[in-house]
């Protein structure tokens, strides 16, 4: 069932309860046109040790149909509303301490795994308030120009980020992902970046890695 959280809506799963201390927390945050039922249905797959939170983004499009800032994409060209990214980074900073108090959860053990507009989310979240953030999985997305004055480089030392990219990604072409690599590559984190024969998506292979991924952060 849906549960309101301040601006956000989310779907959440329960941890199993046989691990000691407070769990870990997995923010799943979906694309542009999307909702909070989108990568919950990957639920399954993640590892049983976290409280998995799937949130809805803020800006209604239509029906069941969500964004956390407009976009316009054309062949030519991609603009962004900064002003609206903006409002949901901060919607999202307040939202994980909520979430982390509501659900009893390890506030140092918060992770942020999102797919092309949540991937992008994920990214201005996790670089500007580090402190928040132990790890990200960012799937199909980019950099914003508008957060990367705010990126905290000191304060990113040692954090873990895998990023995944299709080389066939006709939405947000490969460029995209090598400007994230790229970028990142400056900063002080942990860096994973793969590509995969694949379109704006999620495949099995891909979904294989992150699983394997965030159970080694939990596992180290």
């Amino acid at each position: 069932m849906s549960q309101p959280s301040h601006s956000l809506v989310h779907l959440t799963r329960e941890p199993d309860r046989w691990q000691p201390g407070l769990p870990p927390l997995l923010l799943l945050l979906h694309g542009i046109g999307s909702n909070e039922r989108d990568l919950f249905a990957m639920a399954d797959h993640l590892d049983v040790r976290f409280r998995v939170v799937s949130a809805r983004a803020p800006l209604t499009l239509g029906p069941d149909s969500y964004a956390w800032f407009h976009a316009t994409i054309t062949d030519a060209e991609r603009e962004f509303d900064s002003d609206e990214a903006e409002q949901s980074r901060l919607a999202l900073v307040s939202f994980i301490g909520d979430v982390t108090g509501r659900y009893n959860t390890d506030p140092r053990r918060v992770y942020l795994m999102g797919f092309s507009q949540g991937a992008i989310m994920s990214l201005s979240v996790a670089l500007t308030s580090p402190e928040l953030v132990a790890g990200v999985v960012a799937m199909s997305g980019l950099l914003l120009p508008g957060v990367q004055p705010k990126i905290a480089s000191p304060d990113l030392k040692g954090m873990p980020i895998l990023v995944l990219h299709g080389t066939e990604d006709q939405l947000l072409p490969l460029h995209y992902g090598w400007n994230v690599r790229d970028r990142l590559s400056a900063l002080p984190v942990d860096l994973t970046y793969r590509e995969y024969p694949m379109g704006h998506e999620v495949t099995a292979q891909s979904l294989a890695d992150v699983v394997a991924w965030l159970k080694d952060r939990l596992d180290s």
